[in-house]
């Protein structure tokens, strides 16, 4: 079989989602943009069709079936995206791991996103700091190859997980995501604001643009947007809805 076929084929693999013994459908959550004014964005967060969180879909997870979700994972986030009608950017969550040579397992995506008429440049890759990088060269491949392609990509949960600032210094994203557990309660945490402080001069430094995700009462907002934050996301704007594109109020996000 060529090369061809066999991409050919593992792509109507993962559209069908072949392999996985469960099913799974997408909570939308947006995310404002303080100097736009409006949500410029929804991230994509993977649940049960019965409404089930997403680390019990997670946990069905294995290294069996990691490719496999991962690549349905994005037909479906693009699938539903715009079934609901997306204006906006899309940001969709990617196993790392799970992407063995990125110029073929883009594929799959970029045949979803012209199959249904969702623009690529609209798609921002997240990749979550919590999972352990095997190989970081390989991340930087993956983003650099996904870069050339007209996509963003974004760190999630940074602060959180195994490489922090050292990642940050092997390559840029487009975007970093800060982790709610240093965002809970930082109006009143003095050490809290002194590392979030740090990140923002890091991440202005480099031309990286900073998200505070998980933002949940208008204490911890007033204090990230005075600090410099101008993208947000969390309970305190709206909470992920299934299979919807929730709305905010524009008094919430205003800068």
């Amino acid at each position: 079989m060529y090369e061809g076929e066999y991409v050919a084929l593992s792509c109507a693999q993962c559209v069908q989602a072949e392999g996985l013994d469960f099913d799974f459908t997408f909570a939308f959550q947006p995310i404002v943009d303080l100097d736009a004014g409006r949500v410029t964005a929804h991230e994509a967060l993977v649940r049960g069709t019965a409404g089930e969180s997403a680390g019990e879909i997670l946990g069905r997870v294995t290294d069996a079936n990691r490719y496999r979700f991962d690549q349905a994972c994005r037909v479906k986030a693009v699938k539903t995206a715009v079934t609901l009608g997306l204006d906006c950017d899309l940001n969709i969550n990617f196993y790392p791991n799970a992407v063995y040579r990125p110029e073929l397992c883009i594929r799959t995506t970029l045949q979803a996103a012209d199959t249904y008429g969702f623009p690529a440049e609209r798609i921002v890759f997240e990749v979550t700091e919590a999972e352990r990088i095997e190989d970081t060269q390989h991340l930087v491949d993956i983003i650099q190859c996904y870069r050339k392609l007209g996509f963003r990509t974004a760190i999630d949960d940074f602060g959180a997980g195994y490489a922090g600032l050292n990642l940050l210094a092997e390559y840029q994203p487009d975007y970093i995501k800060l982790d709610r557990q240093l965002i809970a309660g930082i109006d009143a945490r003095p050490a809290k604001q002194a590392i979030a402080r740090g990140i923002v001069q890091v991440c202005r430094d480099l031309g990286i643009g900073i998200l505070a995700e998980g933002v949940e009462t208008a204490e911890e907002f007033a204090w990230l947007r005075d600090a410099g934050i101008r993208l947000f996301q969390g309970y305190y704007f709206a909470r992920p809805a299934l299979g919807a594109l929730p709305e905010v109020p524009p008094a919430r996000y205003a800068g």
